[in-house]
């Protein structure tokens, strides 16, 4: 509907708890936002490992009866939505398998680099894959690893992958979570009664009633079993990449994601928006839900008054009737809806975080100038994206990206706004905490954390071509990161 990134997925485990799949519903419902293509739950009842997965929405996939066909006291599940494999049921996470170390179950947040080769070298070796997931080939890894443990299998099968990772995995006993050496991904600790919790956002905590203890650190990997909670570090120390794009938009503002308020970071952004980029006006509306943190601080450090120019329609379904085009813009309207009392006659100040091709954008901005606004001033609290992102979430080809092929005018013009500001890098990085150090932005500077690996040529022209650019990427791929060139197009090319 928008034209927004689309989230990765989201992953929730629980040990210890006499109603674990229940719980890890309630969990999966917290963290709906991170995908809406498909939901699945795996449990133990100590002996045996059930699973149940279907497409859609999370209480569209469980009810009451499948819930109670998934007893035990550990589970573990996933949200999807997919950035790498088809949407079809059979990718649908949590994958379950039976191995020489016993039944495992593994949900997935994040993309593997070099799935493409280790996929690869399994089909050569015989491997035979059920999916067109990457996950799988680390459910490949494990079954095949020569470790007498499952902890040694585990470690041994995450050895062998780079990318982005954030890991919940299940035996009939224990429950493991695991996040990449770069911590791309965030991946949560809590405490209910006994109970152990590992989730992508606090969020799943807070509705379950759990306590926030710690991040999964970066390279960690932690196993919750009837010793208790056990935590091992068997990496190579990375640089931290942490993905900057969940404090701007991703995670729910009410979460912590990296060990912060994701409101707080948020707020801050539209603070230092404000002052970058100052405008007179007489209203700051947040185009909501994404903007409306932000717009919260740049009314605070402007001093222009907020307030809810417009109102988001929250119970338009993932499909509706479209008419003809007898109604303009209907896919924006059907969802916002500009308040006239607000509006009319007044300068105002527009506020999202983002804008990925500026269709939608463009759209709102008419819509504002119909409701009667004298002027529309559009800030935007994130710089602008230029590049795709490789670790995890589904954006657009290189040539669809807006900032990617235009100046700021021209995006201006595009927009039909009276002016048009982002955030700077340098704003953004001061707004969390470690700034550039500890934080991926390559899709705001086209520079890559994790080089892809020089055997897969194949990957890299692909994702090349997908992006707009017969170009070679600059660099030694084999380790430095990638750096992907801006695409030569047409300046007409996003003309109305």
């Amino acid at each position: 509907m928008f034209d927004k990134f689309r989230e990765e997925c989201g992953v929730f485990g629980i040990f210890g708890h006499p109603e674990a799949a229940n719980l890890t519903y309630l969990g999966l419902y917290a963290l709906q936002h991170r995908g809406q293509e498909s939901a699945g739950i795996a449990a133990s009842d100590g002996a045996q490992i059930r699973h149940r997965k279907a497409m859609g929405y999370v209480n569209e996939a469980f009810d009451a009866d499948a819930l109670a066909k998934l007893p035990g006291t550990l589970a573990i599940g996933h949200v999807r939505y997919s950035t790498a494999g088809e949407s079809r049921v059979s990718n649908a996470q949590p994958i379950v398998v039976d191995s020489i170390h016993g039944q495992f179950a593994i949900g997935h947040n994040g993309n593997l680099v070099n799935a493409g080769e280790v996929r690869d070298q399994l089909v050569r070796d015989g491997a035979i894959f059920q999916t067109n997931s990457d996950t799988e080939v680390v459910v490949h890894l494990f079954a095949r690893s020569r470790e007498e443990t499952t902890d040694g299998a585990i470690v041994d099968a995450i050895s062998q992958v780079r990318g982005a990772f954030s890991f919940v995995m299940m035996t009939k006993d224990r429950v493991i979570g695991v996040r990449d050496p770069n911590g791309f991904r965030p991946l949560a600790i809590g405490r209910l009664g006994d109970a152990w919790v590992v989730c992508s956002e606090t969020c799943a905590l807070d509705l379950i009633g759990a306590t926030y203890v710690r991040d999964v650190e970066p390279g960690e990997i932690v196993v919750a079993s009837a010793a208790g909670l056990k935590a091992i570090k068997p990496f190579v120390q990375a640089p931290h990449s942490q993905c900057v794009f969940e404090h701007v938009y991703f995670a729910r503002p009410d979460s912590y994601v990296f060990g912060e308020s994701v409101n707080e970071v948020r707020t801050d952004l539209g603070r230092r928006l404000a002052q970058e980029s100052p405008v007179g006006a007489d209203v700051v509306v947040p185009i909501p839900d994404s903007g409306v943190c932000a717009a919260v601080g740049f009314a605070e450090a402007s001093g222009v008054p907020m307030r809810m120019g417009l109102i988001r329609n929250h119970y338009v379904g993932r499909t509706f009737i479209q008419p003809q085009q007898s109604i303009r813009h209907f896919g924006v309207k059907v969802k916002l809806n500009p308040v006239r009392s607000i509006i009319e006659g007044k300068r105002v100040v527009l506020v999202d975080d983002s804008i990925v091709r500026g269709t939608t954008s463009r759209k709102i901005v008419r819509m504002v100038r119909s409701a009667g606004a004298r002027e529309v001033h559009m800030r935007i609290s994130c710089p602008p994206t230029i590049s795709p992102c490789f670790y995890g979430v589904d954006t657009p080809r290189r040539s669809e990206l807006i900032a990617a092929t235009h100046t700021l005018e021209e995006i201006r013009k595009y927009l039909d706004a009276d002016s048009l500001g982002y955030l700077s890098l340098e704003g953004l990085t001061s707004s969390v905490n470690g700034g550039k150090s500890r934080y991926c932005t390559s899709c705001y500077t086209g520079a890559y954390p994790i080089a892809f690996p020089r055997d897969e040529a194949a990957y890299l022209q692909l994702a090349l071509k997908l992006n707009g650019s017969d170009e070679a990427p600059k660099g030694d791929a084999a380790a430095e990161p990638l750096v992907f060139p801006l695409p030569v197009l047409e300046k007409d090319s996003v003309a109305s």
